[in-house]
């Protein structure tokens, strides 16, 4: 981004540590308006145990938008990229749905769906932590509306970036192939068709979206229930 003319910043993040979040925060509305929020980082259930999953994906977007949320400027937009395993998580109950948008950050990873003894394993912490993203954002979108500015998730399957090549070559990895294979499009996404999503929700052309969850998986989940996908 350097290269091509922008004025780029860096820094390194421990998302799961208010700390570390906070002096983000501190340090980019140091330097100017906060106008623009891409929340992406997230780990997967081939890279980490339950419990940092739910730390850094949960938790961690929790904490981003708890402390973004105090500075986004009017006007400003934020994106969560949470995932289609959100999507293919069974029903959870009006109690559950309602903890995971609203309970206080610091009190989320201690509510007693989330123990280790009701985790089965880390696919389930995934699909907990992704549906608990798309929630969590409908919530917030409220708090950040009184600043002016919006909030906005997306749910993308297969997409070819690093992360994706490690789950498509790891333990996993034949389970993903079958997902593209058998999916309506028959591919896996790129980066740019996410991005241009993105830079909708982040626009003026997305001035009347708020609150929303965007699922872009190439008909992976449509499969998954009334598809190939939902007959393995």
């Amino acid at each position: 981004m350097a290269n091509a003319g922008f004025d780029v910043g860096t820094a390194t993040v421990d998302v799961s540590s208010r700390e570390s979040v906070h002096a983000l925060v501190e340090t980019t509305a140091a330097h100017d308006d906060v106008t623009g929020v891409i929340h992406a980082a997230g780990v997967s259930p081939s890279q980490a145990p339950v419990e940092v999953i739910l730390a850094v994906d949960l938790y961690g977007t929790a904490l981003v938008l708890e402390e973004f949320g105090r500075v986004i400027a009017p006007g400003g937009a934020g994106v969560v990229i949470a995932s289609q395993s959100g999507h293919r998580l069974g029903a959870l109950t009006a109690e559950q749905d309602k903890a995971l948008a609203i309970t206080p950050t610091d009190e989320l990873l201690a509510f007693p769906m989330l123990q280790p003894d009701q985790i089965t394993d880390t696919l389930h912490a995934y699909q907990l932590a992704k549906r608990g993203n798309s929630l969590r954002v409908m919530a917030e979108a409220v708090r950040w509306a009184k600043r002016g500015a919006r909030l906005n998730t997306i749910s993308p399957g297969i997409i070819i970036t690093p992360l994706a090549k490690y789950e498509l070559t790891g333990p996993r990895g034949e389970g993903y192939r079958r997902m593209v294979e058998q999916s309506p499009v028959g591919r896996a996404g790129t980066p740019d068709e996410v991005g241009t999503v993105g830079a909708l929700l982040m626009g003026s052309n997305g001035a009347f979206i708020t609150g929303s969850d965007f699922l872009m998986d190439g008909g992976v989940t449509a499969s998954f229930f009334f598809g190939d996908l939902a007959s393995e």
